[in-house]
């Protein structure tokens, strides 16, 4: 199971955009995922006339793997870890470990 979820604001660990903060738009099923404003990368298209796209250079937002982010805990301003704990109607929320505060 996978403990970052799509929305979460993370920090980048490791990498060529370590200490970058975004939040995650989407996970792919790879283990790895998008952050926004991470792992930018500059992409050349072909101009298509039918569907409407000008050719150049694009910027855009190219997928990190998720070892490489952890959660942003904001009351620290530090990534952090994430701890579940059941409860005992059977569901489970995710807490920060240092601090034991709900996500």
């Amino acid at each position: 199971m996978n403990k970052i979820k799509t929305g979460d604001q993370v920090i980048v660990i490791a990498g060529k955009d370590k200490g970058k903060q975004g939040s995650v738009t989407k996970i792919l099923s790879n283990g790895r995922c998008y952050v926004s404003g991470v792992q930018m990368v500059k992409r050349h298209t072909k101009p298509n006339p039918n569907a409407g796209i000008a050719g150049g250079v694009v910027e855009k937002e190219a997928s990190i793997d998720m070892s490489n982010i952890s959660i942003f805990n904001p009351s620290t301003k530090k990534a952090d870890k994430i701890k579940i704990l059941s409860q005992e109607d059977g569901s489970r929320k995710r807490v920060y470990k240092s601090s034991g505060k709900e996500i």
